[in-house]
């Protein structure tokens, strides 16, 4: 989608995989119809050629939504599908790069560069027929991202110095907002970033406390409101989301046809990333997003018997990398650190880090893992991303006796013939390496990890669990030592504020900080406030380059690969507009997308 920022259950699953692609839904109302609901003043207009309406999508993940509620999911897995729920002021087509109009028509800014007045079009409205107006801006902004009460993850990409932006109502259509200082992403990252919820149906969890539960997975779908091209028609955890048109959904073609196309999308939960390409391959899902690198051969010969169409978006942004705990708080209920001293004396030396970092041969993780379809990545902004790349980011090759001299220098080595390292107090290098369970080349690169680490000595412990217990462990009970991840990459520097600023939800080697807990973590902090306040490209260049020099001296987090991004869909799919600067790469304008037959 467009960012306009994002009784027998076993055969219904089985009817909705194997009879429902290309077909139309079987499973719509006069409340779906495309017809009979007026379309605002003016409508948006799509940048799409006109397609047919009707049909199901099929899409394959082995992930579920955590929750549906944008402003508190944390999680790829809840962002898959609230992203078909929510517009934002503004869109962002991440093809061409270019801010648009969304649920605003209009927008401008005074000379002072901190006053913005947007303009909402007439006869807006919910999936439940209510009127979306002003209130609900200010409402989601004021009283959902600015909540002190809760921990919106998206608050610190909407604030300069700390501070937060004015908004305030003029009238019914009309909404002002004021920067405290210019705000160089303004309208990425709050005009196309702040999803606009219903305060109609929000305004009495927030009253009563329970807005962190509120639009959960537990929430009856009539109750889940929105204002995206889709709503959620029924969910069944662990076995799929489905989906269907928003009747309501303000989008049209260059016919006057209301967008989207597909009466329905499913989301339907298979067990890994294997049989997600499985179900592609077999005609049992019409897209997937996500083709891995060594599967390319696979679906480039099914593309030469006709089966799908091979899609190359081109270089990710997304970085893997692991992390060691560095939190050197206490659990409060415990009393307990929430690492174990020693542990912690290890992982908080940068030396000890970059002796990790040289350790790791991304050569063979290349080989192994993506057959040689991926790159080695040394920082927090990959070769992908031109317009914001530091190539003098330093590198880390693999160079084992750099390493260890490394490790020595800090007291870290194998003593009396010993075939593992202790630290100068005699402590055994031992911790745990996790990851998360059902994907397949993130388990077989933490186990290359383990074993390159394991050559300095480490005795290290790969223990894959389940990802919400995984992102739970990192965001709320810091219980790990050390984690591989990936995050999904940003175009723009704000869209990183809460990772590399040290007070930042997922600052994830330690989140949430006070305070700074080392000089290198408050000069990003610094840095990346000064890139916020100026219009100027280069200066923010400037900023944005020595906080990617820092990550990469530092090695809070140890980089990886980058993997070439592939997709695949059916062949006769329309409108399809692939571009890796999204983390969804073909289904980004689901609303666009439709069935050429």
């Amino acid at each position: 989608m467009k960012k306009f920022v994002i009784g027998m259950a076993v055969l219904e699953v089985a009817i909705f995989c194997f009879c429902g692609c290309g077909k139309k839904s079987e499973t719509g109302s006069s409340h779906n119809s495309m017809a009979n609901y007026p379309l605002p003043n003016p409508p948006l207009l799509a940048n799409c050629s006109p397609g047919i309406p009707g049909g199901r999508l099929v899409v394959a993940t082995f992930g579920e939504p955590k929750t549906f509620n944008p402003i508190t999911a944390n999680e790829n897995s809840s962002q898959e599908i609230y992203r078909f729920l929510f517009a934002s002021l503004l869109g962002d087509d991440p093809v061409t790069q270019q801010v648009e109009a969304g649920l605003a028509d209009s927008w401008t800014n005074l000379p002072d560069g901190k006053t913005w007045t947007f303009h909402l079009r007439k006869n807006l409205r919910w999936s439940d027929g209510a009127p979306i107006t002003a209130d609900d801006v200010v409402f989601t902004c004021n009283d959902l991202i600015y909540n002190t009460n809760f921990n919106p993850v998206m608050a610190d990409q909407v604030r300069v110095d700390g501070k937060n932006f004015t908004v305030t109502k003029v009238d019914d259509l009309t909404v002002q907002v004021v920067t405290p200082e210019i705000y160089a992403p303004f309208l990425e990252a709050f005009g196309a970033g702040v999803p606009i919820m219903p305060k109609h149906i929000l305004e009495k969890s927030v009253a009563d406390g329970t807005f962190t539960s509120a639009y959960g997975a537990d929430w009856k779908p009539e109750q889940l409101v929105g204002s995206g091209p889709f709503i959620i028609k029924e969910y069944k955890p662990a076995q799929y989301t489905l989906m269907e048109r928003n009747p309501y959904f303000f989008e049209v073609d260059s016919n006057g046809q209301r967008l989207p196309y597909f009466d329905n999308i499913i989301y339907t939960v298979v067990p890994d990333w294997n049989a997600m390409s499985l179900r592609m391959l077999h005609g049992e899902s019409d897209v997937d997003d996500f083709v891995k690198p060594d599967e390319y051969d696979t679906f480039k010969a099914a593309e030469a018997d006709g089966k799908v169409k091979l899609i190359e978006p081109g270089i990710g942004l997304e970085v893997a990398y692991f992390v060691f705990n560095e939190n050197t708080n206490s659990n409060p209920k415990t009393g307990k650190p929430y690492v174990d001293p020693k542990k912690l004396k290890w992982f908080r030396n940068t030396k000890f880090r970059q002796a990790c970092a040289y350790a790791l041969d991304r050569d063979s993780i290349i080989k192994a893992i993506y057959s040689g379809r991926s790159a080695p990545n040394y920082g927090f902004v990959t070769a992908g991303n031109k317009k914001w790349f530091n190539p003098n980011t330093p590198k880390y090759p693999h160079d084992l006796d750099k390493a260890l001299a490394l490790l020595k220098e800090i007291g870290i080595e194998k003593r009396n013939g010993d075939d593992f390292a202790t630290d100068a107090d005699g402590n055994k290098i031992e911790f745990v390496l996790n990851t998360n369970t059902g994907n397949g080349p993130r388990e077989k690169t933490a186990l290359l990890i383990a074993s390159d680490l394991q050559k300095l000595g480490f005795s290290v412990i790969f223990q894959p669990i389940e990802f919400n217990t995984l992102i739970d462990r990192l965001d709320n009970s810091y219980d790990y030592d050390c984690v591989l991840m990936v995050e999904g990459g940003s175009a723009d520097p704000a869209f990183s504020m809460n990772v590399l600023q040290s007070g930042g939800f997922t600052h994830e080697w330690f989140p949430r900080q006070k305070s700074p807990s080392t000089d290198w973590e408050a000069r990003i902090d610094q840095l990346m406030d000064a890139q916020l306040k100026t219009l100027d490209y280069a200066e923010r260049k400037k900023d944005y380059d020595e906080v990617q020099e820092i990550i990469g001296e530092q090695q809070p987090m140890v980089f990886t690969v980058v993997p070439v991004y592939y997709a695949a869909a059916r062949t006769d799919i329309g409108n399809l507009r692939p571009t890796p600067l999204d983390g969804f790469r073909v289904t980004w304008n689901a609303e666009e997308l439709y069935f050429k037959k």
